[in-house]
């Protein structure tokens, strides 16, 4: 798939994306305020074509722990954009040089259970990045083939009970690589754009 094809899919209209998308019985509080996040949705060049980079999140961490995540975390009053909190959070944690990522666009915002509105920035990296995990937030780097990921079929829906209510949430396995929530959800988007 070439780049070309994503810098397409950016310009297909899409809604925002929600945790809560598949539970629409679920009444959010009104004139709630979301924080601040971004994720890079980081693209590189594989054996069998492209791929996008995951994290596995160090099992030692408060939020989230052992979970399949993009490069990210929350915008800073120092960054200058989404764009620039995504490339600094994916520099601090896989070593990922800012000089090395075209910034192709963004995605639609996501808004996560817990309190976050995550804008997803699509990256292509160039040749040359090795990752290295910063140990402390980071247990694993790995890629999936996009071509998995922009299968509308490996994506299902699953559910679980959170917070004493059951929650339905899309998962998009990979291996040994249980990708679900957040992450699957702001990659179904990604996927239905390309489907379009």
């Amino acid at each position: 798939m070439a780049i070309e094809t994503l810098i397409a899919a950016l310009a297909r209209p899409t809604p925002a994306s929600s945790d809560y998308d598949l539970n629409p019985d679920t009444v959010l509080a009104p004139g709630r305020v979301l924080r601040p996040a971004a994720v890079l949705v980081a693209v590189c060049e594989g054996r069998q074509g492209p791929e996008v980079l995951l994290t596995k999140r160090a099992s030692g961490l408060k939020h989230h722990p052992g979970q399949i995540a993009f490069p990210g975390g929350k915008i800073d009053a120092t960054d200058a954009s989404p764009e620039a909190a995504a490339l600094r959070e994916a520099w601090e944690e896989v070593a990922l040089d800012p000089a090395l990522v075209r910034v192709l666009g963004r995605l639609p915002a996501h808004e996560t259970v817990t309190g976050y509105s995550v804008t997803p920035i699509l990256g292509h990296i160039r040749d040359g990045f090795v990752s290295r995990a910063e140990l402390g937030e980071v247990q694993e780097v790995f890629r999936v083939p996009l071509s998995h990921l922009a299968d509308l079929s490996r994506f299902r829906v699953e559910r679980r009970i959170w917070r004493g209510e059951w929650r339905s949430y899309y998962a998009v396995p990979y291996g040994p690589y249980y990708i679900w929530g957040a992450t699957a959800r702001m990659l179904r988007g990604l996927a239905e754009r390309l489907a379009a």
